[in-house]
């Protein structure tokens, strides 16, 4: 830089000097030596102006680069002008800088990204005036099934009710609703929040399907009422079963009398409801039976077979089409065989009763692994399930059936749930149900 100094101060005073003895010569009448000296005077001006100029290229060309965040462009300083070195080096730092700067941003955003795309948070942001949606998830797409979002007005035609919780909720403020998905009725905890940057101002929305976690608490505490009930119920009746057994047995050499009648019938009344509690309590106590499944991989074919082999005479007698849908015959699952075999028999048997009435019955069994997610189907097309019972379906003691125990489906539910898996349901009514199985 001292160097430069010089350099600079050096040409100053030589072009000074020139210019002063070619006015000199001019003013007292030296043409001759005047004309000698011109070269020298154009030849210090033009030496000057072409160190500026390509002092001016080299900034015009730092600014272009950095106008386009080329931080990767180098100035070399071989073979450069002692007057443009300087500033090529300068150029060279601050790219570095740059370079370094831009880096970090990038890592940082990977980073981010990487973060948004494991969580199971679903997450959309949009410009709050143009609607334009800035980022999405793939927790989001697989959520919802919307691979792609350019608006989030678009979201309207894809999901009308989603869209308008969307647009209701103020900023800062955290909801729970239930919403239709393609994976049927899910329990949603949704936030939303505004930032401000200087290209504007954006919604950040975020939605957690809380299902898993609501259908885990709900199913311990199940557990634990049925667990009193049962026990309660047994403790109870035993006592009054093993005495109205005893009374029986006594009053059975009285003389027969109307009074001896009542006394006998009374009796076996009391000892056959008692028989019936004690029977419904032992029912109810499957429920709790399953502690942790033994878990193995298992070809999916070779399950669905057993499976149709198993129902295929019921189905032949009832004249009903079983449809085995298996895109992937190599396809695996890690799972306990006879507890998912019980699953699939109950969801089965249930869709046997729910087509009887059909002209045309029909069930599918289907398995895929399309989403990343293997799942098994089974469809019916039978009489489907009123829209106010689909929420009651997976409660204890609750069934729609005059012969059902409402344990089926909860013991399935539970099966899942120990499967660190879910079982949801889509139904309609005249047009079918569709179990799903999600591992």
């Amino acid at each position: 830089m001292n160097r430069l100094r010089w350099l600079i101060v050096f040409r100053a005073i030589l072009l000074f000097i020139v210019v002063t003895l070619f006015c000199w010569c001019l003013l007292k009448g030296f043409y001759l030596y005047a004309l000698l000296v011109f070269p020298g005077c154009a030849w210090m001006l033009s030496l000057n102006f072409r160190s500026q100029l390509r002092a001016y290229k080299e900034l015009e060309e730092f600014a272009e680069a950095a106008r386009y965040r080329d931080f990767t462009r180098f100035f070399p300083l071989q073979h450069a002008g002692p007057e443009i070195k300087p500033l090529r080096g300068a150029f060279n730092e601050i790219n570095s800088v740059f370079k370094k700067i831009s880096n970090e941003r990038e890592t940082q955003y990977q980073y981010l990204q990487k973060i948004l795309e494991l969580v199971n948070t679903a997450i959309l942001s949009y410009e709050e005036e143009t609607g334009k949606v800035i980022w999405i998830n793939s927790a989001f797409k697989d959520l919802f099934n919307i691979p792609y979002l350019s608006n989030i007005s678009a979201l309207r035609k894809r999901n009308a009710d989603l869209y308008y919780k969307v647009m209701a909720i103020p900023p800062g403020e955290v909801d729970l609703f239930p919403i239709p998905t393609p994976k049927g009725s899910l329990k949603l905890q949704f936030s939303a929040s505004s930032f401000q940057t200087p290209e504007g101002k954006y919604q950040l929305l975020a939605f957690q399907n809380i299902n898993e976690a609501l259908d885990e608490t709900e199913a311990k505490a199940w557990q634990k009422l049925l667990s009193v009930l049962t026990h309660e119920i047994m403790n109870s009746i035993a006592p009054i079963s093993s005495l109205a057994d005893t009374l029986k047995k006594r009053i059975e050499v009285l003389p027969n009398s109307d009074v001896a009648d009542d006394i006998r019938l009374g009796t076996e009344t009391i000892k056959r409801r008692s028989e019936g509690l004690l029977k419904f309590a032992s029912t109810y106590r499957s429920l709790n039976k399953i502690n942790q499944p033994e878990l193995s991989k298992v070809y999916v074919a070779d399950l669905f077979e057993n499976l149709y082999q198993l129902m295929e005479p019921s189905l032949i007698q009832k004249n009903i089409e079983l449809d085995i849908i298996l895109k992937d015959p190599q396809l695996q699952l890690f799972l306990d065989i006879n507890l998912i075999e019980q699953v699939l028999i109950n969801l089965l048997l249930n869709a046997i009763e729910a087509v009887k009435e059909q002209s045309l019955p029909y069930i599918s069994l289907s398995a895929s692994a399309d989403t990343g997610k293997p799942q098994i189907k089974v469809t019916d097309n039978g009489k489907g399930i009123p829209k106010e019972l689909l929420e009651n379906i997976f409660i204890p003691f609750f069934t729609t059936r005059k012969n059902g125990s409402g344990v089926g489906l909860t013991l399935s539910k539970q099966i899942m749930l120990l499967h660190k898996g879910n079982i949801n349901v889509q139904s309609e009514e005249g047009k079918g149900s569709t179990f799903t199985l999600q591992f």
